[in-house]
């Protein structure tokens, strides 16, 4: 029965995004609906909304945000994301690290925009190599390789806090490396190895010139990461430490950071975020996590398959943030301690593969209209590139698993 409310809660997510209504108000009804459902005494339910509305695991979650989108606003401000392609150019000569490369590297930050400047810079790359879906999914796949691994964006973030502590995101990092290069890897085998090489272009200046107009570029991402895989900091005092530095180094002017203040508060992704992190803590006292391993234990397949066909399907339906949400506390009740790690993994890898067929994902709708090709279109052309990863990712999982992580 409780699964059953459990999957009643995941439709009412389900049912409002594709009703086109934003997250945010599928995630108010879906917690506003735990209550009657679970029948939660009014005191539990009212101390776990203030919980989840104040709490630090929340409001470290929007200072996160907001600190990367404002360092965001800073590298647009001084063109770094364009700087970088020039750098690029310069350096390799080479269309498929252009198509690819390049694209990853503007992915760094979270911003549906970046796949607006990957576009010119993939459709130069490509040229009459690829048909114009292909280059759209391309594309937005390359784009999004960074959002898999790296904690600067919300949806790892979110999925990293909701392990309570069972991984951190220095450990996660570490553990899904091989992973990243797996998704280059799929990249390459479906695509990148039917361009040609060479760009064409003649280099103007010596190579010491573009690496060091690729260090100007990227600096500040590079800073804020490596401050927080390096020296464990959390991710919101990485970013604020690369935030700091970069006023001074590019001597941003008083007017220009004040401006910041407003332009980087995207008050639907905050909101959103926000009430997810309220979701999470009204369900953390239904008592539906502590009664999965008994149900799973039930059921005629193995529990890692169960999950991951729930994080796929609830990804494609309800994006990897509402998932995430939902469905990492519950995995990591299941997986007990032996196990944590390599589970996370592999839900981390199928959550990030099934965003990539994500009707909800706003990146591929702004990909697709970039391209002049349907959504359709462009995520059945990234359909084989999400399945060589996938395989990939169920063999990774079975290493880890064998390893006792």
């Amino acid at each position: 029965m409780e699964i059953l409310k459990l999957a009643a809660v995941l439709a009412v997510i389900v049912a409002v995004l594709w009703a086109k209504k934003p997250l945010w108000a599928g995630m108010l009804l879906a917690t506003l609906a735990m209550i009657p459902l679970f029948s939660l005494p009014l005191q539990t339910a009212g101390q776990a909304l203030w919980t989840g509305a104040v709490g630090w695991q929340s409001i470290e979650a929007l200072l996160v945000l907001y600190a990367v989108t404002y360092l965001q606003r800073m590298m647009e401000e001084r063109d770094n994301l364009k700087l970088c392609q020039q750098a690029m150019n310069g350096l390799f000569n080479n269309r498929r690290i252009n198509a690819s490369l390049v694209p990853c590297l503007m992915g760094c930050l979270p911003a549906g925009s970046a796949v607006l400047i990957c576009g010119p810079i993939v459709r130069e790359s490509v040229g009459d190599a690829l048909a114009q879906d292909e280059q759209a999914a391309l594309t937005s796949y390359f784009r999004h390789i960074t959002e898999s691994i790296l904690p600067t964006f919300t949806g790892v973030y979110i999925a990293i806090a909701a392990t309570g502590g069972a991984v951190s995101a220095s450990t996660f990092v570490t553990w899904m490396l091989p992973m990243a290069a797996a998704l280059f890897f799929a990249g390459w085998l479906v695509y990148l190895r039917r361009l040609p090489r060479d760009t064409g272009m003649v280099a103007d200046q010596s190579r010491g010139t573009y690496w060091r107009l690729l260090g100007k570029s990227v600096w500040p991402v590079a800073l804020a990461i490596a401050l927080i895989l390096l020296l464990h900091l959390p991710v919101e005092l990485g970013v604020l430490a690369a935030i700091a530095v970069n006023i001074f180094v590019e001597r941003f002017t008083p007017r220009e950071l004040t401006r910041f203040l407003t332009t980087a508060f995207e008050w639907k992704l905050m909101l959103s975020t926000w009430l997810i992190m309220i979701f999470k803590e009204v369900l953390s006292v239904t008592g539906v996590i502590e009664a999965l391993p008994s149900f799973f234990e039930a059921l005629p397949i193995p529990t890692f398959l169960v999950f991951a066909l729930i994080f796929f399907f609830g990804t494609i339906a309800a994006g990897n943030k509402a998932i995430c949400a939902l469905g990492v506390p519950l995995a990591m009740a299941a997986a007990g301690g032996r196990g944590q790690l390599s589970l996370f993994v592999l839900l981390m890898c199928v959550c990030h593969a099934a965003s990539q067929l994500s009707p909800t994902h706003v990146c591929l709708t702004i990909c697709a209209e970039d391209f002049h090709v349907s959504l359709g279109a462009m995520m059945r052309r990234s359909l084989p590139m999400v399945a060589v990863f996938l395989v990939m990712a169920f063999g990774y999982y079975f290493l880890l698993s064998v390893a006792g992580l």
